[in-house]
């Protein structure tokens, strides 16, 4: 194991992509309502095109993310970490050129198919390079200076676009994704578990669970060696941390998709908050996340463990997505900005306590069945909640409550929150200790 200082190049490249796509950020609502109802604080048209896209994503992702991650385990992280940095330069370019309605089509349908095919990946892969080069000890920690990184490129690329004009802000996006991609392929040392030989997990839980040969055995050529949904099931079934990590995952994926869609259209109609405000609001969540991911995440996990930090995750998210719905004035999404710092442990706790019930080679498999999961929330969230906020935003509403789509989404978070609860993190796999016997044997 290299450990932290193995991942240097990773560091840089996750940096580099982050700040690239976050610089977009900001400008994409005002963009999009400016491409489809100029002039208007409100477009229902505009959310629901939104929500479409990233329902679109969450499908690709569902079948991508878990595929992807498993050929990392065979062919190494570098090479399919190419693939989703090469899909993200294109839509950020056809922007950069013009912003027109006909060019934002363009932009929209660029965007949805290569988010389909590589949208999750990028973070799937590095979780699963920094599981392959940091011992189990270090690896929440590791996760979270992974995700730390991250918020700090959140920052850099939020703080970036508040000074920016909008057609510079996607040239720059573009440059530096294309900069994050010829790094990643010069400097970052590829990483192939068990040296590119393949000891899948799989084959044990395979034999435990009979009922899904015939159609495993059906697979033929290089495609006997991808995850099946039968292969999932096993892993869920066989292992209870990791089922209930998955379901902890679905749930809060569930509520970060429905804010992802919603919450930035819903501050535009009910506060007309614009590109600088939204700038504002990321950049203070963006310095608590950087901050506590960096610092303060390596300080507690050792004292109250990954679970306890993923509870406190939960129940702090939850709170404030409740607020949001009640917000009753512009100063309260700032407020609630600043109180968001515990609920970014919440994915590097889930990572880390996913990572620990398999071996070495099946850390992409697994990571990528566990963002995979998320994708399939990512799914609903736009599809569910889009079309609520835009009836709760609009003069036929049921009854009076805008924020009526964010309470539905605290609550969900709010069920995250007490299966977190029943989580207990069996002991991590000990590297070679594979039994044939029983897949709770192997998995747990």
């Amino acid at each position: 194991m290299e450990g932290l200082a193995g991942l240097s190049h990773l560091f840089v490249t996750i940096f580099l992509t982050g700040f690239g796509g976050t610089i977009a950020m900001p400008s994409i609502t005002d963009v999009t309502m400016a491409a489809l109802c100029p002039g208007q604080d409100q477009c229902s048209l505009a959310i629901y095109l939104s929500g479409i896209q990233q329902a679109m994503s969450g499908v690709g992702s569902v079948v991508m993310t878990p595929l992807i991650g498993n050929l990392s385990d065979r062919y190494g992280r570098k090479t399919l970490i190419t693939l989703p940095l090469t899909l993200s330069v294109i839509p950020y370019v056809i922007l950069a050129y013009s912003r027109e309605t006909k060019f934002f089509y363009a932009y929209y349908v660029v965007k949805t198919l290569a988010s389909m095919a590589g949208e999750g990946s990028f973070h799937c892969l590095a979780f699963a390079y920094v599981a392959d080069k940091v011992p189990d000890g270090k690896r929440t920690s590791a996760f979270g200076i992974l995700a730390g990184v991250g918020s700090a490129s959140f920052v850099g690329g939020t703080l970036a676009a508040r000074f920016l004009s909008t057609a510079l802000t996607f040239q720059v996006a573009a440059v530096l994704s294309m900069i994050a991609l010829v790094y990643m392929r010069i400097f970052l040392k590829d990483s192939v578990p068990g040296g590119g030989v393949s000891q899948p997990l799989l084959k044990e839980v395979e034999e435990t669970c009979a009922e899904d040969d015939s159609s495993r055995k059906r697979a033929t050529g290089a495609f006997k060696k991808l995850p099946s949904l039968g292969d999932l099931i096993c892993l869920l079934k066989c292992s209870p941390t990791f089922s209930q990590a998955a379901v902890v995952s679905f749930f809060n994926s569930l509520v970060d998709g429905g804010l992802m869609a919603v919450l930035l259209y819903y501050l535009k109609a009910r506060f007309q908050f614009n590109k600088n405000q939204f700038a504002d609001l990321l950049l203070i969540t963006g310095v608590g996340a950087t901050l506590a991911q960096l610092f303060l995440m390596p300080i507690l996990v050792p004292v109250i463990g990954e679970e306890k930090l993923l509870s406190t995750g939960l129940l702090i998210g939850c709170i404030n997505v409740l607020v949001y719905s009640i917000a009753w004035s512009a100063w309260v999404p700032y407020a609630l900005a600043g109180c968001s710092i515990f609920s970014v442990f919440v994915r590097p706790s889930l990572c880390s306590i996913a990572s620990k019930q398999v071996g070495p080679t099946e850390q992409g498999m697994v990571q990528g069945c566990l963002s995979g999961i998320s994708s399939s929330a990512n799914i609903i969230a736009p599809l569910v909640f889009s079309p609520l906020t835009a009836l709760f935003l609009s003069e036929n509403a049921p009854f009076y409550y805008p924020g009526f789509s964010l309470m539905c989404l605290g609550l969900a978070m709010m069920i995250a929150f007490f299966q977190s609860l029943m989580i207990r993190a069996a002991p991590p796999i000990a590297v070679g200790k594979i039994s044939n016997s029983r897949c709770t044997d192997t998995l747990v």
